[in-house]
């Protein structure tokens, strides 16, 4: 009978995939599009795709609910799932909030913040996840409400708003989606939480679909609404399945990320400049992104360098620290 949980992730697949080109037309009726960066000639793609992903996610959570329920008579995390969905719903209507607004105009930094504090709230009022930490040297140390009230409103903040600033490139936030909670899910299913891996799967299943329209040329955007929530859901998975320190290595490409950022006073774009072959160059003299780091080594290995090649060298370097984060926290995961 467990093959039946297929069904939710064939249902997250499936309704991504046929809704998709709907949106896609209708959005750009509608005037909601923008232009893809990277190209020389001024191409125009629909945006938001990812209000596709999450609505085909959510259908997918509630069907495994629905199995587990009436079909399987099994007990489940029912609480947990549904904080998990309400503040991913929470956290996708701010992204969308930004992308009607536009990625030039968007919220403040201080309000989009606040917002996604608030998104939070739903799994800090069930009190998710496990407050005590083992520290190095120290040992196991209960936090106690420190825990609620400010490591889950941190981590879910910290998440949500970083895992937007590797962007800009086709196939690569929904690519980069699919490595990270593909990467936590096997944890989880290890880890003996093989619900949220389940749940994991149904984003990655949803997020396929995308791929297929997002691949090189993308005929739709994500859209802060996919990287907010896939961000989001990257840090719930890391609360509820109690593997915060796998979380935050696989999430290393993003702390990087962010400190390139910085350098640049979250002011320097990702983009790079196209030339009329389609290859790319240099955007600054110096490096403020990933993709930036990304063009600089491949131009020292390659004449002409092409959107796809900064995006698969990312996703190598993402597959290398996944497979890393199995080799350095073996103990926790597979003797647990």
């Amino acid at each position: 009978m467990e093959i039946i949980l297929f069904i939710p992730l064939l249902l997250s697949f499936l309704i991504s995939l046929l809704v998709l080109p709907h949106w896609i037309k209708n959005a750009k009726r509608t005037g909601l599009k923008g232009r893809d960066m990277n190209k020389y000639e001024p191409s125009e793609v629909a945006e938001a795709g990812g209000v596709v992903v999450i609505a085909s996610f959510i259908i997918g959570v509630l069907s495994y609910i629905a199995i587990k329920t009436f079909i399987l008579k099994t007990d489940i995390v029912t609480i947990e799932i549904f904080a998990l969905i309400t503040s991913l719903i929470l956290v996708s209507f701010i992204g969308m909030i930004d992308d009607i607004l536009g990625w030039r105009i968007g919220l403040s930094k201080k309000a989009r913040i606040v917002l996604i504090l608030l998104a939070s709230t739903p799994l800090v009022v069930i009190n998710a996840g496990h407050s005590s930490v083992n520290i190095p040297f120290i040992g196991e140390v209960a936090l106690g409400l420190l825990y609620p009230l400010i490591i889950i409103p941190l981590g879910f903040v910290g998440a949500s708003t970083t895992f937007n600033f590797l962007a800009g490139y086709n196939s690569l936030e929904a690519g980069q989606g699919v490595l990270l909670v593909g990467a936590l899910s096997l944890v989880a299913y290890l880890t003996g939480s093989s619900w949220l891996a389940l749940i994991g799967l149904c984003m990655i299943f949803a997020l396929l679909a995308f791929l297929i329209f997002n691949k090189y040329p993308a005929k739709v955007f994500p859209g802060d609404i996919l990287t907010y929530s896939v961000g989001a859901l990257i840090a719930i998975m890391a609360i509820l399945g109690n593997f915060e320190k796998i979380a935050v290595f696989v999430f290393i490409p993003y702390i990087l990320e962010t400190g390139l950022k910085i350098r640049g006073r979250l002011k320097k774009q990702s983009f790079a400049i196209p030339n009329e072959d389609g290859s790319l160059e240099m955007p600054y003299k110096k490096i403020y992104g990933l993709t930036h780091l990304s063009l600089f080594i491949l131009k020292k290995f390659k004449r002409k360098v092409y959107e796809s090649d900064v995006t698969y060298l990312i996703f190598i370097f993402q597959i290398v620290i996944c497979l890393l984060s199995l080799v350095v926290f073996r103990e926790g995961i597979f003797l647990r």
